[in-house]
């Protein structure tokens, strides 16, 4: 089988959990016999790296992009000028400076581009259905990372007369952050492109209700395929940190609840009990997360907890796996619902049990598991409350760290992953 992947990359400044997710379904593909070609779009990604598969040049180039929708003039250059805008070197000095990741400045870009070939980037769309046309570029299915992305799917299917299969992750609170009116609207044209799909992927069944009652599909439209990790890149620690460590792993931002964290952080750390306690950050952020942090890192100095903290710059896998072994629980105090968790599953798969909010995926991940503990309404004290009984308790912490290890080899191996999508692509019918 012959599988297109159309997948944004978001620059590589942060722990974004699609762009890991994407990179290692497609090593398990290609695992698995099939031939991949990778599409980027947006932004340059190492993410692809080492990944013995085609891929094509860069599509939808994020200055592009942009510059297309803001000036009328960008929708009718050349492809030389075209071309120069999206060069690596560009896009790779832009991706630092702006914030392209920001949900409240992209409102009117999300509902043009889920316009596909009614939006102000046409032009784009055309090139990569074109693109997608040539003969050796043909394939068995085209899927779509995210729905973000389902304006192409119409253009796609009318054009190469092939499925095309849409990944459901994490879209929903993107959509939401966009406010008034780009939200609503989005939502709207995204429930109105659902029949140019063939069928929906979603990373839960937690995801697949939400989605299925905004997008109003009838369920039996989503198959659920948890996501997948290399369970071979993950070891637990041989024994438990010398001193109580919380860990955060994700994008530092205000979404993810960092603050939340810390906040916790400074009152158990007036628990004498606790003297030693230590909070580690991981995960890099965005140009839009800079005023956040330099906050954080004023309260840090205000609570006086400069000594118990420690930010981690490098979070590609194997300093993630370090980073993550080196803890006695990970807090994932995001105030999104969580759709999949990929940070959790990965702290389970180091043998890291995790807390976090009762909403989310957090509720179905835990009792899959066994490795989490849940507490209700996300604030700093109720986040303190379930810390402390694991920090204070290293068997504690223990057990649930085995539980979680074992379950995420289990249930989360991505291999799993690959040949259950595989085998819904080759279905007939779909």
């Amino acid at each position: 089988m012959r599988i297109i992947l159309v997948t944004p990359g978001s620059g590589d400044t942060f722990y974004c959990e699609n762009c890991l997710r994407d990179a290692t379904l497609a090593r398990a593909f290609l695992r698995r016999g099939c031939e991949m070609l990778l599409v980027p779009m947006y932004l340059p990604t190492g993410m692809f790296d080492g990944i013995q598969t085609r891929k094509s040049e860069l599509f939808f180039g994020g200055i592009n992009v942009y510059l297309q929708q803001k000036l009328g003039i960008f929708r009718k250059t050349p492809r030389w000028i075209d071309k120069w805008l999206d060069s690596p070197g560009l896009l790779e000095r832009v991706k630092r400076r702006a914030n392209m990741t920001n949900a409240s400045l992209l409102g009117q870009m999300t509902v043009s581009m889920l316009r596909g070939e009614d939006g102000r980037q046409v032009k784009e769309v055309r090139r990569l259905v074109e693109w997608l046309a040539e003969p050796e570029n043909r394939a068995d299915v085209v899927v779509l990372s995210n729905l973000l992305l389902g304006g192409l799917a119409g253009p796609i299917k009318r054009r190469l007369g092939i499925p095309v299969v849409c990944m459901l992750q994490d879209e929903q609170g993107f959509i939401d952050g966009l406010g008034r009116p780009w939200s609503g609207q989005a939502w709207e044209l995204a429930a109105g492109l659902c029949g140019d799909i063939e069928m929906f992927i979603s990373v839960s069944d937690y995801y697949k209700g939400q989605m299925a009652g905004r997008l109003s599909l009838p369920p039996q439209r989503i198959e659920v395929v948890h996501t997948g990790i290399e369970t071979g890149c993950y070891s637990a620690a041989s024994q438990r940190p010398a001193a109580p460590t919380i860990g955060f792993l994700g994008r530092m931002c205000y979404d993810n609840g960092l603050d939340i964290l810390l906040a916790a952080a400074h009152i158990l750390s007036m628990d004498e009990r606790l003297g030693n306690l230590q909070v580690w950050i991981c995960g890099g952020k965005t140009s839009g997360d800079d005023l956040f942090m330099r906050k954080m890192r004023r309260r840090i100095r205000f609570r006086k907890l400069d000594g118990r903290v420690k930010f981690f710059d490098d979070f590609g896998l194997e300093s993630r796996c370090e980073f993550l072994r080196g803890l006695s629980v990970l807090s994932a105090p995001g105030r999104q619902p969580a759709a999949y968790g990929l940070n959790v599953i990965e702290a389970m798969a180091c043998g890291v049990g995790f807390v976090g909010p009762e909403g989310g995926v957090f509720r179905e991940l835990a009792g899959l598991t066994g490795g989490g503990v849940l507490y209700e309404h996300n604030t700093p004290v109720r986040l303190a409350d379930a810390l402390r009984p694991i920090l204070l308790d290293a068997e504690k912490a223990g057990e649930l760290g085995v539980r979680g290890r074992e379950a995420a080899l289990r249930y989360f191996d991505i291999e799993q992953s690959a040949e259950r999508m595989v085998s819904l692509f080759e279905r007939p019918g779909k």
